[in-house]
């Protein structure tokens, strides 16, 4: 179904809900079929899975700042408003983001995407649109303002801001968080943790999910990239679409082998203005399509991956953390181990 398809027809009923959960349900049963279902002492991932992917979608074009913000152009005096630069970043709500919208429902997958607050403000709709095809929203800061220079009612106050204009766009209530570049303060997980987040990207010191200790209770990391994300080597290292796609099947093939006997999870990330461009997103469905051929191989939204970690007893635990009892979780409309 394209985009247009989409919107033309498509709300949030019921009867969405349960085409997704027989998608969701047919997809877990192709894996089953293929005879990799492991007992549930020993499983890594729901159902038996073999590996975990997950893509992040950051929905950040239309937050960036009138001057100075971050672009492939030559940097000119922050006096001038450096109007092509707006425009580069117009191209991720207008083309980016739907065009891998439609990408993800071609692949049947559902990513995260992490979206900053004035960009929601400014295309309401496309947020409640990426939600509506079965996406998570997460908190990604309510401006384009780093956060580790904060003062702690400032670090606050933007995420109360995020999180309102989140649910005011889609209805829902982020439970993920993702600092800007990665730099949050001492005090964030503290903070997000007091606002009901349970999960935040930002330590990519591990290939799996894992927990810390936030005043003595679990808080999850479900790890990032800057190895498999796009900024990076497309624009800060100028790669071309199939050099990135050498990197996802390179680093896909080594988690895969790993991930015999022991949990392994693989992140990706797309960001609206560059992913989203038509040689970029092909070359991440591809990549998709090859993963997706693998048995044992799902991709799961980052809250789900969350709140399956929370009640794994397999779950790496830092710091002064009890294992917990293993028990079942609900992801979605899977109960899994």
């Amino acid at each position: 179904m394209d985009r247009r398809t989409f919107i033309q027809t498509s709300t949030l009923t019921a009867a969405a809900m349960v085409t997704t959960s027989a998608a969701r349900t047919s997809r877990q049963g192709r894996i089953r079929k293929k005879g990799i279902e492991m007992k549930e002492s020993g499983a890594f991932w729901p159902n038996g899975a073999r590996l975990v992917v997950s893509v992040s979608m950051q929905f950040e074009a239309g937050a960036q700042p009138e001057r100075g913000a971050e672009s492939p152009f030559p940097v000119i005096d922050t006096k001038y408003p450096d109007l092509p630069v707006a425009k580069w970043y117009d191209y991720g709500f207008k083309e980016g983001i739907p065009r891998m919208l439609d990408m993800f429902d071609r692949v049947g997958v559902k990513v995260t995407s992490h979206m900053v607050g004035a960009a929601v403000e400014r295309n309401p709709q496309l947020a409640k649109e990426i939600v509506e095809r079965g996406h998570e929203a997460a908190g990604h800061g309510q401006t384009w303002t780093p956060q580790f220079s904060m003062s702690p009612d400032e670090e606050r106050t933007s995420y109360q801001a995020s999180i309102k204009t989140i649910e005011t766009a889609t209805g829902t209530r982020p439970v993920g968080f993702n600092a800007f570049w990665l730099r949050g303060t001492p005090r964030t997980l503290e903070i997000l943790q007091d606002l009901g987040f349970i999960y935040h990207i930002d330590d990519i010191s591990r290939d799996e999910p894992f927990l810390v200790p936030v005043r003595n209770k679990p808080f999850v990391v479900v790890p990032y990239t800057i190895h498999t994300n796009d900024i990076v080597n497309y624009e800060g290292r100028h790669w071309t679409g199939a050099q990135f796609a050498n990197e996802l099947k390179y680093e896909f093939d080594q988690l895969y082998a790993e991930a015999a006997t022991r949990r392994r999870m693989m992140s990706v990330s797309a960001h609206d203005r560059i992913t989203g461009r038509p040689a970029r997103t092909k070359a991440l469905e591809e990549f998709i399509v090859y993963a997706q051929k693998q048995p044992g191989v799902v991709f799961l939204r980052k809250d789900e991956i969350a709140r399956f970690a929370l009640e794994s007893s397999a779950t790496p635990r830092e710091g002064s953390l009890m294992q917990p009892q293993g028990s079942a979780v609900s992801i979605g409309e899977r109960k899994v181990w």
